[in-house]
């Protein structure tokens, strides 16, 4: 979350206090709060149910350290690649076997902490599990006594695994119960709706999967984000320079507001009728209160019935105050033909269309004088 600067403090003070600046893009209050209360429930509940398993005594550690860091990134960054739920179990287990090693091999415990580090990062590596916390794990195998001593080769598996499987499980469900995207799985690129070898038309500006490969290779450093939200992120900066360059024209400015509906009862020749009649691929659809609850249009009438109400699809809505540009990624992803502008109580406003887009993007060309001729 950033701190925003006071019209009366000068940029300057709040260099002073760089260092406890958050380091997390996109970090917010409510982010951080839930992270918390992740730790919370996945860390405590861990440490129950691992001792309602096998006990608790000093034969057995209820709950390894290395654990704590992975909760860390679990919860708290739970889209980073180092917190899938494969780096977290894999990464713990293996690399507390590599460190069990280093210390079966090697007696002097100096030269055993570097080489079970060393060895968890590149086990790690290789079997695409890597996981900070890992190191922990392997220093945990080499310096954990007589009581890691006694489990021997058993420790990578009891606790550690154990203890990785049972945070991962919990973690699961929590970010289930939360909303949040996890395991974090990256959306599939926009397709070609049309079934031809064209890229969809998002894809044919703009910077491609090459760019993002040279720019990694150029700047020749390695970075804790997935590369494919690498690309959706700056697809997005892309659209927001826009937005706050060219962007002063409303969803309110350029929306039809003499909208053709239906009600949600109706019959289909009612609505192929209207689709036909009036020239358009949306037909937005309302209750009988007046309220929006879908859209269809005729590939969706195309299944039959004796109402509507079947073939109503999800509609795509926006609010009057929106920026007309903002709309490009869903009117240019091949299936979406209109966008439906509502109130706060769902009540069509207004709906715009993908031609109404193109006039609003072509007023904001700017003009050299030439003429455009089309042939006919």
């Amino acid at each position: 979350m950033q701190f925003p600067v006071s019209p009366k403090v000068g940029p300057s003070r709040f260099r002073r206090f760089r260092l406890f600046s958050p380091i997390l893009a996109g970090a917010t209050l409510r982010e951080r709060l839930i992270a918390c209360f992740g730790a919370l429930l996945g860390i405590g509940l861990t440490g129950v149910i691992s001792g309602h398993l096998f006990g608790q005594g000093p034969h057995l550690p209820l709950i390894v350290a290395p654990m704590g860091a992975s909760a860390v990134l679990l919860f708290a960054v739970p889209a980073s690649p180092l917190a899938q739920p494969w780096a977290i179990i894999g990464g713990n287990t293996i690399s507390a076997m590599m460190g069990i090693i280093a210390a079966y091999f090697i007696r002097d415990p100096i030269i055993a902490t570097g080489v079970g580090v060393s060895l968890a990062i590149g086990a790690m590596s290789f079997t695409r599990c890597l996981h900070p916390p890992g190191g922990a794990a392997a220093l945990t195998a080499v310096l954990g006594g007589p009581v890691v001593a006694g489990w021997g080769f058993l420790f990578p598996f009891v606790p550690v695994a154990l203890n990785s499987c049972i945070l991962v499980g919990l973690g699961l469900l929590f970010h289930k119960l939360s909303r949040r995207n996890y395991p974090h799985v990256v959306p599939k690129p926009a397709e070609n709706t049309h079934q031809t070898i064209d890229p969809p038309s998002a894809a044919r500006v703009g910077f491609r999967e090459e760019d993002v490969d040279a720019a990694l290779e150029a700047l020749d450093e390695t970075f804790d984000i997935d590369r494919a939200d690498l690309g959706r992120l700056l697809q997005q900066v892309e659209l927001q320079a826009v937005i706050r360059s060219k962007g002063k024209i409303s969803c309110a400015d350029i929306m039809s507001r003499d909208v053709i509906s239906i009600g949600e009862t109706s019959e289909p020749d009612a609505a192929r009728h209207l689709l036909l009649k009036h020239n358009i691929r949306t037909l937005p659809v309302k209750d009988p209160e007046g309220r929006l609850v879908g859209t269809v249009g005729l590939r969706e009438l195309s299944a039959g019935g004796d109402t509507i109400s079947h073939a109503i699809a999800r509609p795509v809505v926006a609010r009057a105050s929106d920026a007309a540009l903002s709309l490009l990624p869903v009117l240019t992803d091949g299936r979406t033909h209109a966008v439906i502008i509502v109130d706060d109580d769902n009540r069509i406003l207004g709906l715009i269309s993908q031609t109404d887009l193109l006039s609003a993007v072509a007023r904001l060309l700017p003009s050299d004088g030439d003429t455009i001729v089309a042939v006919a």
